[in-house]
């Protein structure tokens, strides 16, 4: 479900937040949001002073990534399968992003830009760990952004490493091109396959390396964050510090989506 609204979008995270005012004066806000075939972690303030601690954590996190020695207040954690395999296990990725108009003059795009408008540029800092490569020519990657760009993740995979997501066809079109379903092992369950139909057109088990067009394989599985409980407490307070990095961290973790699984399965059949 896309988070935010938009022509030809009837249902959205933003649309429906209202519906869970659960009593309150206030509906939930979005304070996190994920690209709209991203699966994982999704954080919403649910009153204005909770929102705008977050807004504040999270463009912190950003502005702390790039003063070196920095504790990190903020830290997220995505897992990725991407096509092909990075010349390194690991590493960071430090490639500033602008967007770019396409032919068309309608789409934009995010792409790596090493130009020196401060305007149109924008620092990025990725770290990823690659979890497992397959003999099929995947790679499982665990990625942490430091900076919090607009398809930073996708873009730091298709154009620096040069591994695009599986199912990134705005980043990767070229990588899906001869795109070949795998097959489904035997002894594999085939009726975890089969779609199941939930409200507001949402559907869940398609889109796996066995489809013939998967879904976008990009989890945001991890968000550790200060108590905000906490920290709106002490600013509520007549306390003058406003640093939370001592505050209890909380973290809080996605279990990866059907068609992710499904993938996992499918590619480790073929060590056993």
């Amino acid at each position: 479900m896309p988070v935010q609204g938009g022509v030809g979008i009837k249902n959205s995270i933003d649309i429906l937040a209202p519906l869970f005012e659960d009593g309150s004066s206030e509906a939930p806000r979005l304070v996190h949001r994920l690209d709209r075939d991203c699966s994982g972690v999704l954080v919403l303030g649910r009153t204005q002073l909770s929102a705008s601690i977050m807004h504040a954590i999270f463009r912190e996190k950003t502005a702390d990534a790039l003063a070196d020695g920095t504790q990190q207040v903020l830290q997220r954690k995505y897992v990725a399968l991407v096509i092909g395999r990075p010349r390194h296990s690991k590493g960071l990725l430090s490639a500033p992003l602008a967007k770019i108009v396409l032919q068309d003059g309608k789409s934009e795009r995010l792409t790596v830009c090493a130009g020196s408008n401060p305007a149109s540029v924008q620092d990025a800092l990725t770290e990823y760990r690659v979890i497992e490569s397959c003999p099929q020519g995947y790679t499982w990657l665990e990625l942490f952004p430091r900076t919090g760009r607009k398809h930073q993740l996708r873009v730091h995979c298709a154009e620096v490493l040069g591994t695009p997501i599986v199912g990134d066809y705005k980043y990767g079109r070229q990588a899906h091109q001869n795109w070949m379903p795998l097959p489904i092992p035997q002894a594999m369950d085939v009726e975890m396959l089969k779609k199941r139909k939930l409200p507001f057109g949402l559907a869940l088990g398609g889109g796996s390396v066995a489809e013939d067009q998967p879904q976008l394989h990009l989890h945001c599985k991890q968000m550790i964050l200060p108590d905000i409980s906490a920290a709106m407490q002490r600013l509520q307070s007549s306390e003058s510090n406003h640093n939370f990095s001592d505050l209890e961290k909380l973290s809080f973790v996605a279990p990866l989506p059907l068609h992710m699984r499904l993938s996992w399965e499918i590619l480790k059949s073929v060590h056993k």
